[in-house]
């Protein structure tokens, strides 16, 4: 007799090669069935195209042939959506109303917390027209896929990412599209990329009010969004815009970091904050939210984005990240869609 809780254990350990994730982690497993000694195993074959079809049968067959009991083993698929096999904890959304505050490196820092908390974390690049994330992480594989939808690529540690900087011919192609186009990515990088099963998707928003973020946050279950400036009274000004965006869109802040918020020498340890004195407390205030960090300059970090090895980065402000944010991110609820 087939033992079926031995079976369905060792399928949760088939891995497909293009994202090397389980089809438990994709939730591609649909159920198995047993009938004289014959074992079949149906999978969905959302954004797999035949090569991985394939290949995923030929791992199922291998991993499950040594059970008793089985004298042939058949691997069906099924037709199915990404968007319903999709099962995402919670999306935090990271913003600001001004360009060049470092919006993808709080991104990338985030979603690093996050994946260092052993929680498993995606990151929709929604910044179209100037993405930065795939070259932050070191990624620069063009997705898999097939008709039904794409595959996000893994960086090197288990972070799924989709850009559209991974589905353009050269990075440094322009993006030249109206707001109608931009905003239709955006909800095909929702529906139509398997991102499977993750505790947290971040995505990292474009500046500014305009189409993007109203798609993102009418169309995206958020939880909540988290606010970056710098101290520069200019841009504290802009980044209200987005903090009475997000109020109105009935968007809650989860917290405020300041980016570039001061540069501290390294002999002696002095703080100088080149761009005036920190406006993070009075930013917290105006948004009703905690500050969750102050990042400094750092031609480290800097180093570590433009070499795309930002996961190897560490420093005492990830620390302070990883100790804010899952008290934060804990406390929030999957929002419903038609809040907003």
């Amino acid at each position: 007799m087939v033992d079926r809780e031995k079976a369905e254990i060792l399928l949760g350990q088939v891995m497909v090669p293009a994202v090397n994730r389980s089809v438990s982690d994709l939730n591609l497993f649909r159920r198995i069935e047993t009938k004289n000694n014959r074992l079949k195993v149906t999978l969905s074959n959302a954004a797999l195209g035949p090569e991985l079809r394939e290949s995923l049968t030929k791992e199922i067959q291998d991993k499950l042939n040594g059970l008793d009991g089985i004298d042939a083993i058949a691997v069906d698929f099924e037709d199915a959506k990404p968007k319903d096999l999709n099962q995402i904890g919670k999306v935090v959304a990271v913003m600001s109303g001004k360009g060049g505050v470092g919006k993808s490196l709080v991104s990338g820092l985030v979603a690093l917390s996050i994946s260092r908390e052993g929680k498993s974390v995606g990151i929709l690049d929604a910044d179209v027209t100037g993405p930065s994330i795939p070259r932050m992480f070191g990624i620069h594989d063009r997705p898999f896929g097939s008709e039904s939808g794409l595959l996000p690529v893994s960086s090197s540690t288990g972070i799924e990412i989709i850009s559209m900087n991974l589905l353009l011919p050269q990075e440094d192609e322009a993006v030249i599209w109206r707001g109608p186009l931009l905003a239709k990515v955006i909800n095909q990088f929702w529906e139509d990329v398997l991102w499977g099963k993750l505790d947290y998707l971040v995505v990292d928003l474009p500046p500014g009010t305009g189409d993007v973020p109203l798609t993102v946050m009418q169309s995206l279950p958020l939880s909540g969004v988290i606010i970056v400036s710098t101290p520069q009274d200019l841009a504290s000004m802009v980044v209200r815009k987005a903090v009475k965006m997000a109020r109105q869109m009935n968007v809650p802040i989860l917290g405020v970091v300041e980016n570039m918020s001061y540069y501290q020498i390294p002999d002696t340890g002095k703080r100088v904050e080149l761009f005036g004195s920190s406006k993070a407390a009075q930013m917290a205030e105006v948004c009703d939210a905690p500050v969750l960090a102050r990042i400094p300059i750092d031609p480290e970090l800097a180093r570590y984005c433009d070499e795309g090895r930002i996961e190897e980065y560490d420093s005492e402000i990830l620390q302070e990240l990883r100790k804010t944010l899952p008290d934060i991110l804990q406390n929030t609820l999957p929002r419903n869609r038609e809040a907003g």
